[in-house]
C-alpha cells in the first residue's frame, strides 16, 4: 500500500484552487443518501465527477449523508483507486510486476520520471501527466509495459518510452 503525505506548496503558502462546483453531486447523493454501504459508491461517484475527492466534497457528503469525516477519509486513503489531489490529464501507469522487473521496468521508469521532473505519484506542473508505479497491468507477455490511458505500450525501452511522452507533450501543446 502506497501512503502519500501531502505537502504543503509556495513555501507553505495555502495552494490557490477553484472551489469545487458541489451542485454536481447532487444526482450522486439522492441516489445514494440512504443507502446501506453508500460510503464507497459516493467516493467513486465524487471522484467520477471531479478526477479527484475535493476537501469540499467530503464535508458536503458528511452534511447530506452523516457519514464520519474519519471513516470517509480513512477509506478514501486505504484505496489506491482514490485520489486527493487533481491527476494530470495523462495517467502513465508503470507496470512493476515481476516480469516487468525482470525487464528492467525500474530503468524505464526512472528516465520519464527523470524526463518528467517529477516522483513516482506526481503530477507535472503543467497538469499533462501523471507517473504512477502499479503491481500488475496484465500483459506480461509484452514486458516491460506502460499504459497512458487505454493504451498500452509493450517491449520498451527507456529511449522509447520517453519518446512516447514527448509525442504526447508535444501533441498538447
Amino acid at each position: 500500500m502506497r501512503i502519500q503525505r501531502t505537502k504543503p506548496s509556495n513555501n507553505g503558502e495555502t495552494a490557490v484552487h477553484e472551489a469545487a462546483d458541489l451542485s454536481l453531486m447532487d444526482e450522486l447523493l439522492k441516489k445514494y443518501k440512504n443507502r446501506k454501504g453508500n460510503l464507497i459508491p459516493l467516493l467513486q461517484g465524487t471522484q467520477e465527477i471531479y478526477g479527484y475527492l475535493p476537501k469540499e466534497a467530503f464535508l458536503h457528503i458528511h452534511k447530506a449523508t452523516r457519514l464520519s469525516l474519519n471513516e470517509m477519509y480513512g477509506v478514501a486513503t486505504f484505496y489506491a483507486q482514490f485520489r486527493l489531489k487533481p491527476a494530470g490529464k495523462h495517467i502513465v501507469k508503470m507496470c512493476h510486476g515481476t516480469a516487468c522487473h525482470v525487464q528492467n521496468v525500474t530503468a524505464i521508469t526512472d528516465e520519464i520520471l527523470d524526463t518528467l521532473n517529477i516522483k513516482d505519484g506526481e503530477t507535472t506542473e503543467d497538469g499533462i501527466f501523471t507517473v504512477e508505479t502499479v503491481a500488475c497491468l496484465g500483459c506480461c507477455s509484452l514486458a516491460p509495459v506502460m499504459m497512458i490511458g487505454e493504451e498500452t505500450y509493450g517491449k520498451l525501452t527507456p529511449k522509447q518510452a520517453v519518446k512516447i511522452i514527448k509525442e504526447i507533450r508535444r501533441g498538447e501543446q
